[in-house]
């Protein structure tokens, strides 16, 4: 286990499925998404966080972006990362991948819980909480890092962030154009090899 925890704190589809990866590579133990389906999840979201915390090393993927002050109050001395996109790019991933199905999870966090149709809701919603995570961390520049893969950034940002040596292997840029262009079949079989690999390498929640 390592002493630092590392929080991805970046909204889906701006490469958590890249981040998880790049942070396994790296050694940790890394715990996903959790509570997509829980009607109670804003009651139950502090204690089942606190739980993979004692059991993982880094975290990534909803809801760990909208709890991340608590986890800095209730866990100091960690670090964070922000993923992000262009907004427009981020939309139409996630209007392609959610379309109209709903969840109690996203409900939570957007008020609504699909975005076809509710784009701008979900575009608030995503660009406040960029801004609002760079206003909560502009006095500590050492805790959080910034990255946008979409920009070809890599192991030369993440690993000096986490005090690792830059590897020279080629950057698991995990879903990389998978969401513009490929079809709903070749996307399923992308995201089954996803967790085929989650599944070998642990921090799927099961």
């Amino acid at each position: 286990m390592h002493d630092i925890k590392v929080f991805g704190i970046g909204f889906h589809k701006t490469g958590t499925s890249s981040l998880s990866v790049a942070l396994t590579y790296l050694g940790y133990k890394v715990m996903g998404y959790f509570g997509v389906d829980d009607p109670d999840i804003k009651y139950n979201v502090y204690k089942q966080a606190e739980s993979y915390v004692n059991r993982y090393d880094a975290f990534q993927d909803n809801p760990w972006p909208i709890i991340y002050k608590e986890m800095d109050q209730k866990f100091p001395g960690n670090k964070f990362i922000l993923t992000e996109r262009p907004t427009e790019q981020w939309i139409i991933s996630t209007v392609d991948h959610f379309s109209t199905s709903s969840s109690p999870l996203h409900e939570w966090i957007y008020g609504i819980g699909f975005p076809k149709g509710n784009e701008a809701l979900w575009i608030k919603r995503y660009e406040d909480h960029n801004q609002e995570v760079r206003e909560y961390f502009k006095d500590r520049p050492d805790d959080l890092l910034i990255m946008d893969f979409s920009r070809g950034e890599g192991w030369e940002k993440l690993c000096p962030f986490l005090n690792k040596k830059i590897l020279k292997s080629k950057f698991p840029h995990f879903n990389k154009k998978v969401d513009i262009g490929k079809k709903p079949k070749d996307r399923t079989l992308l995201h089954r090899a996803y967790y085929k690999f989650r599944r070998k390498f642990g921090g799927l929640d099961a």
